[in-house]
């Protein structure tokens, strides 16, 4: 008797064949057809435990770059972040030096309410003068993206945007040697190449790379020069015990074409108003991570890691309206200004994960210790040369600014998991701040002894999660946090003598809340969550007069904000036909976020604000794309809305013509496509075209870096990449 099944995966067959033999007696049944969905680059969330992690009851996101049909060489992360709901994107340059992104009515400056991560190694410059992550590896080096949300902070640090944790490809363990290459032609000019090794000779695994791109902008005076590499070696001394080291760096020089006014945008979006701007971040991350299964229940994971570095800037750093032209009175143009932030930036941390019983059920721990050692050097206000090109040399020594923002931190965390029966799951934690930061130095228009700064750092952090899902249905989860952001350094530097730092300053604080669904259903997918994050004690200025009755800017906690609403990904996929699979999705936030008992400065006057939406916090956020594939083809394309924000807290509509600093940041809608044809499992072509019928849009109206104005996005572009695994 012979059975014959074919089953269907993936737009591939697989014929399966059962055989009994009796008595020489053969017969051929019928087949039998059983077909699956095809899912196409689906979203998943993260396991219960991973690491030394604790992620159930919360919301989580792995994004597999493999997968997904994105520009990666750019770095577009509407088209990277697609199927994370409620992630607004600034889109501050597009050679793609840079993600920023935020979530949940947050700042998306360089992603700095995140804890950002490589490999679990923190990325941040400094997580309490400058939290930032200036270090920016290229995208061809990842193999997927773990996001997690605020209500997971107690173990990681407690950023409100929660923890973005890119993952390196692994090197290939199968054999001693393999390389891979990528490169990417396109529009400006792009070319970039990004050539691995890895590969494992007895215990020892390595992977290493290299990585260069060149591009011109959208706009005039626009270009990046951009270089990286990584070595990362593992060495197995034992099947309980490994050793990993990592360096890696990125560098990259931006050539920045300055801010437009309104007027000056709507005419052409691609003009520039610099030609002598230029950005320069060049940053190391050093790591050593040990690794000890000490029992079969007990793991140890200790880390220590640095980011050290500068952050350099030359520019002309006036408003819009103030034009980079030739000083008549001496025939040159005038001097620029030289930045230049230094990094030294030290983390260790202990992790220990303990799975234990609970009658016939499990428990698991996860605690630990960390410790921060920041110590930021800034130097500002620099007299620079009158030249063209990117030159920090200063023509007259000393600096305006010249200060140190030293800060040691010690964090203990501690988050259980019971597991009370095979449904049914509940996550308890604390996190314990201790920490201490001194601001010292020197500002040449600010009287000596007012400088010295001290801050503490001294609280607990709460927080609980829940998980029920019943065998083969969906997943119900939610849980809250508290959270927290230090005061950065320039929240606490005075721009002038008439501004004063208010002596009783205090970190934002508040909590991340959140409940959802997810789970499947023959061809759909979804993740459905409800939120609310509080950020109180938010950072602004006030007007005050002193006993004299003199006006002064008093840098204070202006009053809180409130951010609620839904985030909802929904994914449906079906096989059409032998080897061709269609995939709908959307990816849609809805979100209100406003502030609460809050003051600002207007002029020479305090405003009350309450009920104003917060600045680049769009209400209305949505991604929706279809993806076709036939074989070894697939074709996707992609449709990103985003709200209209405004960009100052008095909810200013109408621009300010002089700077463009101000007004409403009006929605706008784009289409991107998206075309792979892998010709082998080493081989494959990709084409990209982002913003295919050439809007014209700007994200943000940014206050300060990269100047207060208009920054235009992107119009049409395309890039063509080809990829071999060898």
């Amino acid at each position: 008797m012979r059975f014959r099944f074919t089953i269907l995966l993936l737009s591939s067959s697989v014929t399966v064949y059962a055989q009994e033999q009796k008595a020489k007696d053969f017969r051929v049944l019928d087949s039998v057809t059983i077909s699956t969905y095809l899912y196409q680059n689906i979203i998943k969330p993260l396991p219960a435990v991973q690491g030394g992690f604790i992620f159930s009851g919360k919301k989580t996101e792995v994004i597999d770059l493999a997968q997904i049909p994105a520009d990666i060489a750019n770095k577009t992360g509407r088209q990277v972040f697609a199927k994370v709901p409620g992630l607004f994107v600034y889109d501050m340059d597009g050679p793609g030096n840079q993600i920023n992104i935020a979530a949940r009515g947050l700042d998306p400056h360089r992603g700095w309410e995140f804890n950002i991560r490589k490999d679990g190694i923190l990325t941040n410059s400094d997580m309490y003068g400058y939290p930032a992550s200036h270090y920016s590896m290229p995208l061809e080096s990842i193999g997927r993206i773990e996001l997690v949300r605020g209500t997971g902070s107690l173990q990681y640090g407690a950023q409100f945007g929660g923890m973005l944790n890119y993952i390196t490809k692994p090197g290939d363990t199968t054999r001693p040697f393999s390389f891979e290459t990528i490169n990417t032609i396109g529009s400006y000019n792009l070319l970039s190449t990004y050539n691995a090794i890895g590969g494992k000779s007895g215990r020892l695994t390595y992977y290493a790379y290299v990585y260069s791109k060149s591009r011109n902008g959208y706009r005039d005076n626009e270009h990046t020069q951009s270089e990286a590499q990584d070595v990362i070696l593992t060495y197995d001394a034992s099947p309980r015990f490994s050793i990993r080291a990592e360096w890696a760096r990125s560098k990259y020089l931006y050539r920045i074409p300055g801010p437009l006014t309104d007027s000056m945008f709507y005419a052409d979006p691609t003009q520039a108003t610099r030609s002598r701007n230029y950005f320069s971040p060049d940053i190391h991350i050093p790591s050593i991570t040990l690794h000890w299964q000490v029992a079969a229940q007990t793991r140890l994971q200790l880390t220590t890691s640095a980011v050290l570095g500068r952050r350099n800037s030359v520019m002309f750093d006036k408003p819009t309206n103030v034009r980079d032209t030739i000083n008549l009175t001496t025939k040159e143009y005038n001097n620029r200004q030289v930045d230049i932030d230094r990094f030294h930036s030290y983390t260790a941390e202990l992790r220990l994960l303990q799975d234990y019983p609970i009658g016939n059920n499990a428990g698991t721990l996860a605690a630990g210790i960390q410790y921060m050692n920041n110590d930021l050097h800034r130097t500002q206000l620099g007299k620079g040369t009158t030249g063209f090109d990117y030159d920090l040399s200063l023509v007259t020594p000393g600096w305006g600014r010249d200060m140190y923002f030293k800060t040691k931190n010690i964090a203990l965390f501690a988050e259980n998991r019971f597991q009370l029966s095979s449904y049914l799951s509940l996550t308890a934690g604390a996190r314990v701040e201790a920490g201490r930061t001194d601001m010292s130095g020197t500002i040449t228009y600010y009287p000596e002894n007012d400088i010295p700064l001290v801050i503490k750092h001294q609280f607990p952090l709460l927080g609980a999660s829940f998980s029920y899902k019943p065998d083969n249905g969906p997943e119900l989860y939610g849980g809250i946090a508290q959270a927290y952001h230090p005061m950065v350094f320039k929240d606490l530097i005075p721009g002038s003598l008439y501004e004063k730092v208010d002596p009783g300053i205090k970190d934002a604080r508040g909590y991340n809340a959140e409940l959802g669904l997810r789970g499947s259903w023959k061809f759909l997918r979804w993740d459905i969550t409800g939120f609310l994050l509080q950020y109180k004690n938010r950072f602004g200025t006030l007007a005050e007069t002193d006993n004299a009755g003199n006006f002064y800017t008093w840098r204070t906690n202006i009053g809180n904000s409130l951010s609620a609403g839904a985030e909802i990904l929904v994914q449906a996929d079906w096989l059409l036909a032998n080897k061709t699979g269609l995939s709908l999705f959307t990816s849609t936030a809805i979100s209100d976020t406003r502030y609460h008992h809050a003051i600002v400065k207007s002029g020479n006057t305090n405003i009350n604000i309450e009920g104003n939406k917060v600045e680049s916090a769009p209400g209305l956020t949505s991604r929706s794309g279809a993806s076709m594939r036939y074989g070894k083809f697939s074709f996707s394309v992609l449709y990103s809305y985003t709200g209209k924000t405004y960009a100052d807290a008095l909810n200013t509509v109408q621009p300010l013509k002089t700077t463009g600093a101000v007004g409403l940041v009006p929605s706008y809608g784009l289409v991107d496509v998206n075309a792979i044809f892998r010709f082998s499992r080493n081989m494959e072509v990709r084409l990209n075209v982002s913003n295919v019928f050439d809007k014209q849009y700007f994200t943000k109206r940014p206050s300060f870096y990269p100047g207060p104005g208009v920054w235009p996005s992107d119009g049409r572009n395309g890039s063509l990449t080809f990829a071999l695994r060898l």
